[in-house]
């Protein structure tokens, strides 16, 4: 089941995406790091009405954040679709524990019906450089890459954005 969070989630939420780093730190993937993802941030999404979680069994397994919001960092990159009525998928994890058994794939199927729904152009996100795994995965659900956009406080390392027209 996919619904809104709520400020009582926050904690396991954390714990959530926190083994998601520690397991991504394990493989060379210095994507999530002490400042991010933070509880601040999920607190904001909150706020927003932008963020979700999968549960399984009573259990909270995934997360995701829709949003409509475009940050800046975003502004240097050619886009596919006019910018205005997209949304932007950020924060988008699956506890390790329960990796490998569609729960990713259910969050952005949610997402892009969400986005169908709702008459948007385009289904926009980043994703780490190196983290190929998830540069695999959107490019199979049909995301071309465009650019790249750095966030000093993450990594030395870019982050690819993608976008696909619905």
């Amino acid at each position: 089941m996919i619904r809104k969070a709520t400020s009582s989630d926050i904690e396991n939420i954390m714990l959530l995406t926190n083994a998601c780093a520690k397991n991504m730190t394990s493989k060379g993937i210095y994507q999530w790091n002490e400042h991010y993802p933070n509880a601040e941030a999920f607190h904001n999404d909150i706020k927003r009405d932008e963020l979700y979680v999968l549960a399984h069994d009573h259990k909270i397994v995934g997360v995701i954040v829709i949003s409509t919001f475009m940050d800046d960092v975003y502004k240097p990159i050619t886009w596919l679709t006019p910018s205005g009525k997209n949304i932007y998928i950020h924060r988008l994890a699956v506890d390790p524990e329960y990796q490998g058994r569609g729960f990713a794939q259910r969050l952005m199927d949610f997402a892009e019906k969400y986005a169908l729904d709702n008459m948007y152009n385009s289904v926009r996100l980043d994703t780490f450089s190196q983290n190929e795994r998830n540069q695999r995965f959107y490019e199979r659900r049909g995301y071309k890459r465009l650019g790249s956009i750095y966030f000093p406080n993450k990594s030395e390392h870019p982050f690819y954005c993608y976008e696909m027209v619905l």
